[in-house]
């Protein structure tokens, strides 16, 4: 049985704006800000967005009242997606589009370059690219291939301009929210689970806040991910 529109849009929304009991608050948090700071920057009204990996579209209503257009790609069906294809070969045209949109899906991909490339294509000259990778994450599945660094990420963008990449946080929240997800993987049985996710990972989230508040350190060595912003 496939997903409703309403179990899409509540995980679409818990994503953009995530409860204080979600292990990943801390990088969901900052990409919602990081994003919308770089969205400000574009043109104002009548966007031809593409999102690869759309299958939840989080991040579209950052773009409220600045499109014309929102086409949506996953290789998995749900009410949001209007097109089932895989990214490394886009059935769409060549300079077509004002924004793409990628999140959370290049580790998932095994022909990065050819991804990319079609990012690239479909992009309109001078069209921008949101997106956003894992740094340190544990694997979630079979098909999860790869972790990211800033070089890693400038090498794959080499073909833009502008290419700006700022980590999700510092090393100060990578270190609470790897905690965090250790708890959530590993707490066991479910009712410990379940009474961690209520108390201590809210715990760790402030925790790290008010830590990094502190220490005021860019340090990204442990950064848990990472946005970049490019232009074609």
């Amino acid at each position: 049985m496939g997903e409703t529109l309403e179990q899409v849009n509540k995980e679409g929304t818990e994503r953009l704006h995530p409860s204080l009991t979600n292990p990943s608050w801390l990088v969901l948090t900052q990409r919602r800000k990081l994003f919308g700071a770089w969205i400000g920057e574009l043109p104002s009204g009548n966007l031809d967005v593409l999102d690869i990996g759309g299958r939840i579209q989080p991040y579209r209503p950052l773009l409220n009242g600045r499109m014309r257009r929102y086409v949506a790609v996953d290789m998995r069906a749900s009410p949001l997606v209007d097109v089932i294809a895989r990214a490394e070969q886009l059935p769409l045209s060549s300079d077509e589009f004002d924004l793409v949109i990628c999140t959370q899906v290049l580790e998932y991909v095994p022909e990065l370059r050819a991804v990319i490339a079609e990012i690239y294509r479909v992009l309109k000259p001078g069209g921008s690219l949101l997106l956003s990778v894992p740094a340190i994450f544990p694997p979630d599945s079979e098909q999860d291939l790869w972790r990211f660094t800033p070089a890693s990420i400038r090498l794959l963008l080499s073909r833009f301009q502008d290419v700006e990449i700022k980590a999700e946080g510092s090393s100060v929240h990578g270190l609470f929210r790897t905690t965090a997800l250790w708890i959530a993987c590993f707490a066991r049985p479910a009712l410990l689970a379940r009474i961690l996710r209520m108390t201590a990972i809210p715990l760790l989230n402030t925790t790290a806040v008010l830590l990094a508040g502190i220490l005021q350190t860019s340090n990204d060595q442990f950064a848990a991910n990472f946005s970049a912003f490019a232009r074609k």
